[in-house]
């Protein structure tokens, strides 16, 4: 990084810009697509129709803001695309006149996308740990790796908060949580940031609450909500992660494009944050103005629309920001001032990575997955797993002298994955052959992937293990369900596992533009299930899936069920190490299990008339809440204890504590769940949300004690008038298992109200843990 201060380079910024000519401001503003054109085909939806015919010299001509993917759109060496990314910087730099190079942005939710690159848990998985010191850890190692290349922002993390998981970026999302999200999400921009790569918080803001879970939908969502759940997480990324970058979303909130949002983008974001970064379009975002939403008459207009309301970058390509915007400025259409604040916004960012000096030459040798990154790959995979269910049939401490291996995601490498792991996101264009038994043939796993049968077959020798496939995620045929039943009832124990299989716009059943109709598992998987547990023998249920879904009668007939959501390259080790006993089950559930397919859209996060009631012959329930997760071992609760007294005024904090002992006889970890229920308010509240987490990790014996200091301003929520306000009144703070297993209500009195002013208000409890004697 350079030794600019931010005001020094800002100074710095606004000097180079007046010496620049306008050619040479826009090219600051858009990127290059290396290698991808009209004619390469379409990764996504409309992509062959924003990409243009400009050459690479004339793109560069003038200097150039970002390079879009260098490592992340085709198979290459390490070393030999740290190389080439050099070598075309130093074309850029010589292009420039002020000897500015490009900043260099990749993909990097479930790691580095690049092939051969380690490839973490998804997302989703890591709401599941509640552990944002390993996420934070991962994130940085993650930063290291794409630094080593020659990368300096990342396009992650995703900050939507889940409100009805058939959407298909649920396997992206940290769950249904804001304040899980918001934590989780801090953790990530640290570690990223702390890296030297620039963090990008995404889809700013609602895009997860889209009409039916249908991606790039309409956004119906009042401002109260908007507020207090979809934009919390930024605001805590923004604010306390000082996350470098925002990508807004492609909806359209309440009519209004989020690339032509000034409200979202300037007054929220910059005004009252004090966001002081750059905000990049999501891909063809700007372009979208015109051709998609219809609020800008042409790519100059949209161009107009994009800068104004805040949009600093367009990516992926030279598009909109490229001769429109030229010739809307010399038209008169856009002041000229407009795209001078954009480019001293991303030349402050270059100034600080040092992109105006001699860039460093790449390593002759890279690796982008050392032994420690799979090994943090394993222990976050390992923490995320979650035991749903269980009668005491696992571990399989002694295995059985026969078990039946049966269901499509037990021996295949993908379903471990993620839409944005290298593989899947490259993976064919055919939604038939999803499911053929070379799925990928052009493009390779690109680093050591073990499967669920591969993994129990060695970690029990003892074992003869019976697989069948019974047919593919997405279809089976009455003779493989069939026989699948079959070696369920000759068997000692059935394994039944299930799932998804994630890819890109209809090439998978999870990820991006892969929404769903229901909650149902897809293709003939639900039939499989039940055939499996007709069969009496006593079953397993494993799930490995982007999102919870409907387990029709296995909640009531399987002996455990197991969760894994796309736990990445070591998952299949993670799993396999659950099952046997060789770890714990530690992880809890960010999103709640449907009770089923039919079951309606819903989170815990709802007022009371949302929930069960009389009122409505529609039962929304959850089957398995959030926050729930089962251990080998048994704890104790002991000694609920409001610390801070029970009188506090609207400035103050709130202190609670709890012991928790464990009892049993294993090791295990128990994730201590601090709701808040306001019982009275102005405004119709949640009857209850998250404020706090506190991880237990336990011997046999051993108690700890979490304590958790809240700020009552996390009881703000915003008003009958629009504004941000704590209330008098009482407030109940439950110690909980899940959302659905309160261990103490401990209560307190509010002695005033308050007023917020926007920007100000506490985002986060502090929590701390001590061991206890005795």
């Amino acid at each position: 990084m350079d030794t600019d201060t931010p005001v020094d380079a800002a100074e710095r910024a606004a000097g180079l810009v007046k010496r620049m000519t306008l050619e040479e401001k826009c090219a600051q503003l858009y990127s290059l697509w290396r290698g991808v054109d009209a004619d390469a085909g379409d990764m996504a939806p409309h992509q062959s129709e924003q990409t243009g015919a400009v050459s690479e010299d004339e793109v560069i001509a003038h200097g150039l803001g970002q390079l879009t993917r260098p490592f992340g759109s085709a198979p290459v060496p390490p070393a030999e695309g740290a190389a080439n990314l050099a070598a075309l910087q130093r074309r850029i730099q010589a292009s420039s006149r002020f000897g500015i190079a490009a900043l260099a942005h990749e993909e990097c939710l479930t790691g580095f996308m690049a092939h051969g690159a380690t490839i973490f848990p998804t997302a989703l998985a890591w709401g599941a740990t509640f552990d944002p010191e390993l996420v934070g850890a991962m994130a940085q190692q993650i930063g290291v790796t794409m630094r080593s290349v020659g990368v300096h922002q990342g396009l992650a993390p995703v900050l939507d908060v889940v409100a009805d998981s058939r959407w298909g970026r649920t396997e992206e999302t940290m769950g249904e949580d804001p304040y899980l999200t918001g934590t989780l999400a801090t953790a990530y921009v640290a570690g990223l940031q702390d890296s030297g790569i620039i963090a990008t918080l995404k889809h700013f803001a609602g895009y997860s609450a889209s009409h039916a879970a249908r991606n790039f939908g309409p956004v119906y969502v009042g401002p109260r909500q908007f507020a207090e759940t979809y934009l919390t997480p930024f605001e805590m990324a923004v604010r306390i992660g000082r996350a470098g970058s925002v990508m807004p979303s492609y909806a359209a909130n309440d009519g209004v494009a989020s690339h032509a949002n000034p409200e979202l983008l300037q007054r929220i974001l910059r005004d009252e944050w004090g966001f002081d970064g750059t905000v990049v379009s999501d891909y063809f975002g700007v372009n979208f103005l015109n051709s998609l939403h219809g609020v800008a008459a042409d790519k100059a207009e949209a161009a107009a629309l994009g800068l104004a309301g805040g949009v600093d970058v367009e990516l992926p390509g030279v598009d909109c920001y490229g001769a429109p915007l030229q010739a809307a400025v010399a038209a008169g259409r856009v002041d000229e001032s407009v795209v001078d604040r954009a480019v001293e916004r991303v030349l402050t960012q270059k100034i600080q990575l040092g992109l105006l000096e001699e860039l460093p030459e790449p390593a002759a040798a890279i690796d982008l997955d050392p032994p420690h990154a799979r090994a943090l790959a394993a222990e976050v995979a390992r923490k995320s797993i979650v035991l749903l269910a269980n009668d005491g049939t696992l571990p399989l401490a002694s295995a059985p002298g026969r078990i039946a291996l049966v269901g499509p995601v037990a021996d295949d490498k993908a379903v471990m994955l993620g839409c944005y792991a290298f593989p899947n996101h490259h993976g064919r264009n055919d939604a038939a052959e999803i499911d053929s038994n070379d799925p990928y043939p052009h493009v390779d796993m690109g680093v050591a992937i073990a499967t669920v049968a591969e993994r129990l077959a060695a970690d029990l020798p003892g074992a003869v293990i019976e697989h069948l496939a019974a047919g593919t995620v997405l279809d089976a045929s009455d003779t493989e369900i069939a026989a699948a039943a079959n070696a369920a009832a000759a068997a000692d124990l059935a394994i039944v596992a299930v799932g998804d299989r994630s890819g890109l716009f209809g090439r998978g059943t999870s990820g991006e533009g892969c929404d769903a109709p229901t909650h149902a598992l897809p293709g003939r998987q639900p039939e499989l299930l039940e055939a499996v547990l007709d069969s009496g023998t006593p079953t397993v249920v494993v799930v490995i899936s982007g999102r919870p879904y409907a387990l029709g009668t296995a909640p009531d007939r399987a002996a455990a069920i197991v969760q894994a959501f796309l736990p990445g390259q070591e998952g299949a080790g993670a799993i396999s190490a659950v099952l046997t006993g060789a770890a714990e089950p530690e992880g809890r559930l960010p999103a709640g299990v449907p009770a089923r397919p039919d079951s309606p859209p819903a989170t815990y996060l709802a007022p009371e008339l949302a929930r069960r009631s009389s009122v409505s012959s529609v039962d929304p329930t959850a089957r398995y809440v959030f926050g729930h997760g089962l251990s080998y071992t048994e704890f104790a609760w002991e000694d609920a204890a409001l610390v801070s007294g029970a009188e506090v005024g609207p400035e103050g904090t709130v202190e609670v504590s709890v012991r928790v002992r464990n009892t049993g006889e294993r090791h295990g970890t128990e994730v201590v769940q601090l709701y808040l229920h306001d019982p009275v308010a102005s405004a119709v509240r949640p009857v209850q949300r998250l404020v706090g987490f506190a991880r237990l990790d336990l011997a046999p014996g051993e108690a700890r004690e979490a304590r958790f200091a809240m700020p009552v301003e996390l009881a703000a929520f915003v008003g009958v008038d629009n504004a941000w306000v704590v209330e008098a009144g009482a407030l109940e703070l439950r110690l909980a298992r899940s959302a659905a297993d309160t261990v103490a209500a401990l209560n307190v009195e509010v002695n005033g109200s308050r007023r917020l002013e926007p920007g100000t208000r506490a985002l986060a409890t502090e929590v701390s843990t001590r061991a206890v004697v005795g």
